[in-house]
């Protein structure tokens, strides 16, 4: 038996078979009430009640064409028959959906029964959330190293270990130093020099003693000798064995480099010292969340030794290039300490920067998009459980929101509930529509689509002696005909 043969028996078949299911209803139908015309009389004699009232008549619903139960796509503009022999069924206005392929129509109790909400597209500020982990560390500009102009021994240290918090002013030990000894003995002989040709009736000598007082001053100042130590030897009119180095500025004591008894030549570091009362923070950032970050931007910080604590700062450096290895972004950002140093150099700390990614943008939640990889998706609510899917262009995502460059509008609702159902039942009514049958336009009745075979006349179809009257209008069986 050929392919061909068999369908045509498939399809007689099928007719029988609705034909016999068709005769039992009615039979059913026929047992469950007796006919008026059987007993007219009895059925006039026990009526005795008047008839009700007769409802207003409604206006009946348009009917805007047929459709087959049987063959997708099928419509007609006149009632008939289908090329399975089946009634027609009406379809009236109201009950197709309306906008373009793809369009769907569900009655509104579905629609909340499947939890379908929509939402408003409007505009908002989008702040991207960028979260990290950062290294506390010094300020470079606030780290100072205590170091002599001149050579000497050090006689005493009045700071003897790192970490040790030292105030401005504050003495960190004592040098002999023999050329500083020197000086001081240079600078007192100008001074007794000048005071003994004060009364010189010669201006020039007095000048140059003066001169040369002024001279051996400077040199002690530019040797870090303070304005109270040189008053104090004038003062005193005899040297000091011994220089005292103070602290610049008010920090903690990082480095020790030269120890008690020890000897420092001109310019090696004795101390470092750091001033905690600012602190850096060092961040990495993956390449992609570079553009977002902007000297200027605020951060916030919170440590795990102190839950609770968030401390606010700022970004002052963004490194202009990239980690080769971890691909990453170094940023620099700069906080204020408190008074009890609870910001420590080497702690790991959370940082959060949020960015503002644009101050006027359309935004949808996450939730209302379907993203299937080449395109992006929205569900757009039309009212009285109509549905269009929108296709939309994207911006950057910021935490739960879209931002939406194309195919919305402010002022729009969307599906970001059940949209995965919409959406699968969309596409299958644009498939639907794809293969639907239109009416020809003389006589109404029912013919495929351009690209297949014309469907035989109504009467050939309906004919008994056609067994194989309905594969020639079925979708996909002309080729097989051919």
């Amino acid at each position: 038996m050929g392919p061909m043969k068999h369908i045509r028996l498939k399809v007689a078949f099928q007719k029988l078979a609705y034909a016999s299911l068709a005769v039992a209803i009615l039979a059913l139908v026929g047992c469950g009430r007796a006919p008026e015309h059987e007993h007219p009389a009895v059925h006039r004699a026990t009526n005795h009640e008047s008839p009700a009232p007769k409802p207003a008549a409604t206006p009946s619903p348009k009917i805007l064409y047929w459709k087959s139960s049987m063959i997708p796509g099928f419509r007609s503009d006149k009632p008939g028959k289908d090329s399975m022999g089946m009634e027609l069924v009406p379809v009236y206005a109201g009950e197709a959906p309306a906008g373009p392929p793809g369009t769907v129509a569900i009655n509104p109790r579905t629609v909340q029964d499947i939890g379908v909400k929509t939402t408003l597209v409007r505009r908002r500020t989008l702040t991207r959330d960028v979260r990290t982990v950062g290294r506390i560390d010094y300020d470079e500009r606030l780290v100072t190293e205590v170091s002599p102009k001149i050579g000497g021994w050090v006689e005493t240290q009045y700071v003897n270990f790192p970490g040790q918090i030292v105030r401005k002013g504050e003495p960190l030990g004592t040098i002999y130093s023999p050329e500083l000894v020197s000086t001081e003995q240079e600078y007192l002989n100008a001074l007794q020099f000048e005071k003994e040709l004060k009364a010189s009736p010669l201006n020039d000598a007095v000048t140059g003693a003066r001169d040369l007082a002024k001279s051996v001053e400077t040199r002690l100042r530019y040797w870090d000798i303070t304005d109270a130590q040189i008053r104090a030897l004038r003062e005193r009119g005899r040297i000091a064995r011994t220089m005292v180095l103070h602290a610049p500025f008010s920090g903690i004591v990082v480095k020790k480099n030269v120890f008690q008894g020890g000897y420092v030549n001109p310019g090696q570091s004795m101390y470092q010292l750091a001033d905690l009362s600012r602190i850096w923070v060092y961040a990495d950032i993956y390449e992609y969340q570079a553009p977002w970050i902007r000297p200027g931007q605020k951060a916030t910080m919170t440590l795990a030794y102190q839950p609770g604590a968030v401390f606010h700062g700022r970004v002052i450096y963004v490194y202009p290039y990239l980690n080769q290895k971890t691909r990453t972004i170094e940023v620099r950002m700069e906080f204020r300490n408190g008074p009890g140093f609870e910001l420590k150099p080497g702690m790991w700390a959370d940082v959060n920067l949020k960015p503002v990614v644009s101050r006027e943008a359309l935004v949808i939640p996450v939730d209302a998009v379907i993203r299937t990889g080449t395109r992006d998706i929205a569900i757009l609510a039309l009212g009285d459980g109509h549905f269009d899917p929108r296709d939309i262009r994207l911006g950057a995502q910021a935490g739960d929101y879209y931002e939406v460059l194309a195919g919305l509008t402010a002022g729009e609702r969307v599906v970001d509930s059940a949209e995965f159902l919409l959406n699968s039942e969309s596409s299958l009514q644009s498939a639907f529509g794809k293969m639907t049958w239109t009416p020809p336009e003389a006589h109404g009745a029912a013919s495929p689509s351009p690209s297949a075979e014309p469907a035989p006349p109504l009467a050939e179809r309906h004919s008994p002696g056609a067994s194989d009257a309905g594969e020639s209008a079925m979708p996909g069986m002309g080729s097989e005909r051919r």
